[in-house]
């Protein structure tokens, strides 16, 4: 319905319309002309206007042919002379066809029913189906409600277009209902159906049945439908949309009633238009060489190739030869010079690829590849001299050394390409060297020097050192060289050319044209590492190094934990300065809030070498905060660390550890009380940390374990008591403790034994020694000796902090023990308790008793003595006691003697001496605190009858008394 038309080109403007293959004149043409290349075409007639355009562009290069273009007309004629449709008759429950019939058209359709009078539509379901293929409508079972006229519509999707059919009336017979009988399938798909890729497939399927059959589909292979894949019209339409290459093989309808089924098969192939795998380019060959195109395409069905030059099509000829998408050209002229265009074909499309043929013709020339005026050359190497004239056809070529045509020999080879190689060149090669080329079109030459110099020597070398900060140093760098050569001196540090103009402020070149020293300046450590001196000659490059070292290396920077679990840390670090000894080998180390500074850890690998920058630190705790940080060392020694790493916390995990030191014991009457070593903080491995308590009667194996789990971290003691189970009294239980957190439980500990409570409590009396000593009596247990081990009497000064408890075990059936050590005038509670390997059981009633005061902290003074033959006489001041000390009741003489001790209520004493041993002679006040202080010692040699007072020392014979 459009009067005008524009088919638009791709290619550069068009000369020249052609329509299915004729040329358009369109100086004749009225209705057609180009614009910009573009066809114009007015009055659009449908026979005149049909079928497949294509454009000719042309250039001084040659001509293009274009893409095809196919204009096609969409129209729906009239049904011709309508004569009225006669009735068709059909049983109840009979199935039925309706034919459309459309009339002739061109372009995609879709069809409906009217029933009876418009706007009523007949509506598709199991029973019912219009097929969009021919139109028809189907009725499976006919019923009564059936019985009508049926108009069938046509409907253009292009033009729009609408026409209606005659109606055509359906009517019951009057001989009865039709029985059940098995699906008679009246719409199916053809045998084999070829399907674009890309493209929508639909399969149409339907049965007339009584009853009103089911539809189902499946691929004959098994292989289950993709999810793409649609089921339609009450499953009588199947639609695969995106056609591909694996939805190809062969589909089955089945319909089905309880009489019987009927299946149709089709298989469905690939077909895809072409497209291209290798193309064709631009090319530019001398006359007489040879072409070889080829191009590939993929395509189903395969697609067939031909060739185009300049437009027109290629035919095979003596030199032209073409074959399954290659064409060869032998003995290129001139006249095959141009545009060429490969074309694939096949049902589905066709595609171009073009390329240009440059044929050259041209006598040799040197304006690009001349021979280097002057070529130095070491001698003992080999030189290589090109000679590479642009010609068409190539040229052949020829030497001269000076005047004299050279030729090949043991040295020297004339490669097919023209390149003249001498091998092992001496001083006598030296010479100007000429090329001469000639091809049929002309000749040309070119000429070049042959230098051949002495080989380069390093006279004097830098040295490894060690530098000391502050210093200067000369690094050597001497050379001695052919006099023709050109020189120049060059220094990387670490790998880098060192630059003097920004570096000035420490390097600086020394020596002239024959020397490269470098002198450095006020070294830091940073100056430390590897520096190489490069020569550099025309002919060759030489070079010495040295390192210098200056220290250990830098601290390692940008130390970060790249991932993290429960138990181990993948660092990554970059390395510090080497200062100049390379790095050997790097340490890990890690802190917590538990450890005491930096500590080593273990890695993978164990040796984290100098040329690794990533490491996994193993064995951590779980739920810990980690810092790392890392140290490197090399030769020299180990450097300083790295900054650490930002506090990162470990993943929880289940308890590891379990509690240890579980035991227990004593406690009230029907009390279980076990006790264990908490388990630390950082062995916790996560939030909600608590213990699980385990208790059974000891030998109980298949008794199930009492367990009750304890919330407290620091906890370790817990006494389960219950007052409803009658708990035997100093019973043995096994017992076991485990740790627990929020990700779950942990082991267990090994299983102990311990006692349940006793019944009855000891008895106990104190009493107060001395102010240091305090003596304890107490009944035994009645109870079985060998459950009782002994006993334990446990003081404590403050009875509001019990928690500040002394302790006295003594084992066996003993019930006097003397508690000593205390501090005089004060006041102590006491209590004992039976124990056993269980532990211990309960206290007595605590009992309050108060220590005596403490003896006076004078000694006697003024001790007088006289000796008159064995009788040693003694007088002393009296020793007064304070407020706080205990009155003195006496006096005792301590000594060596066979007389040990002596008693006195007074202040002087007579003792009898035997002549016949040596003798100390102290003297004490004695208190109901204790001992008082000493006086000063006397010593009584038998050598002689006078005493003498010397400082206590122990007898070389007796011991102190």
């Amino acid at each position: 319905n459009r009067n005008v038309i524009v088919i638009p080109v791709f290619i550069s403007p068009c000369q020249i319309w052609s329509l299915n293959g004729t040329l358009i004149d369109l100086r004749s043409d009225y209705r057609r002309h180009m614009s910009g290349g573009n066809l114009t075409i007015s009055g659009l007639d449908r026979d005149q206007d049909t079928g497949i355009y294509q454009c000719t562009a042309s250039n001084k290069w040659g001509s293009l042919l274009s893409h095809r273009a196919s204009l096609q007309f969409a129209y729906l004629e009239n049904y011709k002379t309508q004569t009225v449709r006669s009735a068709v008759n059909v049983r109840e429950g009979q199935g039925v066809v309706l034919l459309c019939g459309p009339p002739t058209h061109s372009g995609e359709l879709t069809f409906a029913w009217i029933f009876n009078e418009y706007p009523y539509f007949v509506q598709q379901d199991t029973r019912r189906f219009i097929s969009q293929e021919t139109g028809s409508l189907y009725v499976a079972k006919v019923e009564s409600s059936d019985v009508g006229n049926y108009t069938c519509v046509v409907n253009n999707t292009i033009t729009r277009e609408k026409v209606l059919s005659l109606p055509t009336p359906l009517v019951l017979r009057n001989d009865g209902v039709m029985g059940e009988y098995e699906p008679k399938i009246e719409v199916h798909f053809p045998d084999s159906i070829p399907a674009a890729k890309g493209s929508t497939v639909k399969l149409e399927c339907f049965a007339l049945g009584n009853p009103v059959p089911e539809i189902s589909w499946r691929r004959t292979s098994g292989v289950p439908f993709p999810g793409k894949v649609k089921m339609r019209n009450s499953n009588a339409v199947l639609e695969i949309p995106n056609f591909q290459q694996e939805d190809t093989g062969t589909y089955e309808c089945v319909a089905e009633n309880s009489r019987g089924k009927n299946t149709a098969r089709g298989r469905l192939s690939f077909h895809a238009k072409p497209h291209w795998l290798q193309t064709i380019t631009d090319t530019a060959l001398s006359i007489e060489e040879n072409l070889f195109w080829e191009c590939k395409a993929s395509g189903k069905p395969k697609p067939s190739y031909s060739w185009l030059r300049n437009g027109e099509t290629l035919t095979s000829e003596t030199r032209v030869q073409m074959e399954n998408g290659a064409l060869t050209v032998s003995a290129l002229n001139l006249s095959d010079a141009g545009l060429y265009q490969c074309v694939a074909e096949n049902k589905h499309g066709v595609i171009y690829s073009s390329a240009e043929l440059m044929v050259l013709a041209s006598p040799p020339s040197f304006s690009r590849s001349a021979l280097q005026a002057v070529l130095k050359a070491l001698s003992g190497s080999q030189v290589s001299l090109d000679c590479q004239p642009q010609a068409s056809p190539p040229a052949s070529s020829l030497w001269k050394k000076g005047n004299e045509l050279l030729q090949k020999s043991d040295r020297i080879a004339l490669l097919p390409n023209g390149t003249l190689r001498i091998a092992n060149v001496t001083k006598r090669d030296s010479a100007s060297y000429t090329c001469i080329a000639r091809n049929q079109f002309g000749s040309a030459s070119t000429t070049g020097m042959l230098l051949v110099t002495e080989p380069t020597r390093i006279t004097l070398r830098p040295t490894n050192m060690e530098i000391i900060v502050g210093e200067s140093i000369v690094l050597p760098c001497q050379m001695a060289c052919d006099p023709a050569l050109d020189v120049s001196f060059s220094w990387a540090f670490n790998g880098q050319l060192i630059d003097f103009q920004r570096d000035g402020e420490h390097f600086e070149r020394v020596g002239g044209t024959i020397s490269g020293d470098l002198m450095i300046r006020s070294i830091q450590l940073s100056h430390g590492g590897k520096y190489v001196c490069h020569i550099d000659t025309d002919v060759e490059s030489l070079s010495a190094s040295a390192i210098l070292v200056s220290g250990p290396p830098g601290p390692p920077d940008k130390v970060s934990v790249e991932e993290i679990t429960d138990s181990t840390a993948q660092l990554s670090w970059s390395p510090g300065r080497d200062n100049g000894s390379p790095i050997t080998g790097y340490i890990l180390q890690a802190r917590t809030a538990f450890t005491v500074g930096w500590q080593a850890v273990d890695t993978v690998p164990e040796v984290v070498n100098g040329n690794l920058l990533t490491a996994t630190v193993v064995g951590l705790n779980a739920w810990v905060e980690y810092q790392f940080r890392v140290v490197a060392r090399n030769s020299v020694g180990v450097g300083e660390p790295s900054p650490p790493s930002i506090k990162t916390r470990t993943e929880d995990a289940m308890p590891d550890a379990a509690p240890t030191d579980v035991g227990g014991g004593g406690g009230t009457k029907s009390e279980l009380v076990i006790t264990w070593e908490p388990v630390p903080e950082e062995l916790q491995n996560g939030e909600g940390f608590g213990y699980i308590v385990a208790f059974r009667p000891a030998g109980a194996a298949g008794t199930p374990w009492t367990r009750a789990a304890v919330s407290t971290p620091g906890a370790s003691r817990h006494a389960f008591r219950n007052d409803s189970l009658l708990m035997p009294p100093f019973a043995p239980f096994d017992v076991k403790v485990a740790a627990f957190n929020d990700k779950g439980p942990g082991p267990f500990s090994s299983v102990a034994t311990v006692f349940s409570a006793e019944e009855g409590r000891t008895e106990m009396s104190p009493d107060s020694v001395s102010a240091a000593q305090i003596e304890v009596f107490w009944e035994p247990l009645p109870a079985v000796p060998e459950r009782v081990l002994g006993y334990e009497v446990v003081y404590w000064e403050d009875d509001t902090k019990p928690d500040t408890v002394g302790k006295v075990r003594i084992s066996g059936n003993y019930t006097l023990v003397n508690v000593t050590g205390l501090t005089g005038h004060t006041p102590y509670y006491l209590a004992v308790a039976a124990f056993n390997t269980a532990g211990s059981g309960p206290q007595s009633v605590a009992i309050n008793i108060t220590t005596k005061k403490p003896p006076p902290g004078q000694p006697p003074v003024n001790v007088e003595w006289s000796m008159t033959g064995s009788l040693l006489t003694l007088h002393w001041d009296p020793v007064v006691a304070t407020e706080t000390e205990s009155p003195v009741t006496g006096y005792m003489r301590q000594g060596y003697s066979d007389i040990d001790m002596v008693r006195t209520d007074k202040n002087n004493l007579e003792l009898n001496l035997p002549a016949s041993d040596n003798y100390l002679v102290q003297i004490k006040a004695l208190t109901q605190g204790g001992e008082g202080v000493g006086s000063e010692p006397i010593h009584v040699h038998k050598s002689s009858e006078i005493p003498v007072l010397l400082p206590s020392r122990p007898h070389p014979s007796r011991g102190l008394i």
